[in-house]
């Protein structure tokens, strides 16, 4: 039977131990012109075999939440540095998702799903009565229900998991709900449902599969796989997720295999301010792009990309690289308010 399990008193007032940890994850609070670096306090060295997803990084009112084959990591706003302290979990190799009451923790490969209610250092098991054992991906709805992807398919309780109804739908990933609608990605691109998830239609498709879904002011974006373009395309959406708008016109159509970027202005590398633009560097090999992960922070889009972090002011007309990446490193994004916060992990896409 699962237990509960909580941090002792003297593990939580502990001081937060250093770990010179560096250019993993990074934070701005001014909109992409400067970029803090908050990696102290993760592990060295970091075991990146997890990070192929939004399901081990994400940010909320509480702060930021990261996984590894580490552990759980969480940073509160207010911490100054070392700016992440570790979870307490029995099982390491875990993926988070976000929930009305707190986060969740599941495996694919079992061992229950907990949850960490907000305000407590208590993770409890839930769901123990879930008819699968395999856990995919966790959601939560505005209104409290819960979908659960898995090996057997997907999965909803209306009544925080006392029962549950195995739904016929093509997804068995990550929901991204939003004044009743749902969307989510697929093998074929991104279906939408507007009964709770019994039904699904498919609203983009062009041949690959979906790749990243997010809320937006007043409606959705979303990257899609195309096989038409060769390339990932970046699409959004204000009327319920029924039609859709490519907003990556402008957008550089490669990315660069070695020292992609050389700054006009060398004195300025971690800025996005006019006088600091970058440019391609020449004469470079190329590479198939990938967009990673799309955010909407204030009135400006932010794109997590092979080059690194790229951003519209126009809404998708013209993009701007603001802080690039490392060889062979590609960016994922969360968004707490206007704060973006940005996960450096390895191009495996």
């Amino acid at each position: 039977m699962p237990q509960s399990f909580a941090k002792p008193d003297d593990q939580q007032n502990q001081k937060r131990d250093k770990t010179g940890a560096a250019n993993i994850v990074f934070k701005s609070t001014d909109g992409g012109q400067t970029w803090q670096d908050i990696s102290d306090g993760l592990p060295i060295p970091l075991k990146d075999d997890a990070t192929g997803g939004r399901d081990v990084f994400f940010a909320d009112d509480n702060g930021l939440w990261f996984t590894d084959a580490n552990g759980i990591y969480h940073s509160k706003p207010d911490f100054k540095g070392p700016f992440w302290e570790k979870e307490i979990f029995t099982n390491e190799q875990t993926s988070i998702a976000p929930g009305k009451a707190g986060i969740f923790a599941y495996n694919y490969h079992g061992g229950g799903i907990f949850q960490k209610i907000n305000g407590t250092g208590v993770w409890s098991p839930v769901f123990t009565n879930f008819p699968a054992k395999r856990v995919l991906s966790i959601s939560e709805t505005a209104g409290g229900t819960i979908f659960i992807g898995s090996d057997r398919g997907l999965f909803k309780s209306t009544n925080s998991g006392k029962s549950w109804k195995q739904l016929h739908a093509p997804t068995g990933g990550k929901i991204v709900e939003s004044n009743g609608v749902l969307l989510a990605g697929c093998q074929q691109g991104i279906v939408r449902s507007t009964d709770e998830g019994e039904s699904w239609a498919l609203v983009i498709s062009e041949g690959g599969v979906g790749i990243n879904i997010e809320r937006i002011e007043g409606g959705f974006a979303a990257i899609n796989y195309s096989t038409v373009a060769n390339t990932r395309r970046i699409r959004t959406s204000y009327d319920g997720g029924n039609t859709w708008q490519a907003i990556d016109a402008g957008f550089p159509g490669q990315a660069i295999i070695e020292s992609p970027w050389l700054p006009i202005n060398a004195a300025h590398r971690q800025q996005g301010a006019s006088d600091s633009s970058w440019r391609p560097k020449e004469a470079t090999p190329l590479v198939p792009e990938y967009k990673t992960s799309v955010i909407q922070a204030g009135k400006n889009f932010f794109c997590g990309h092979t080059d690194g972090i790229y951003k519209s002011s126009d809404k998708g007309k013209t993009w701007k690289l603001v802080h690039p990446s490392i060889k062979g490193k590609m960016f994922i994004l969360s968004v707490s308010g206007n704060v973006i916060y940005a996960l450096q992990t390895e191009s495996h896409c």
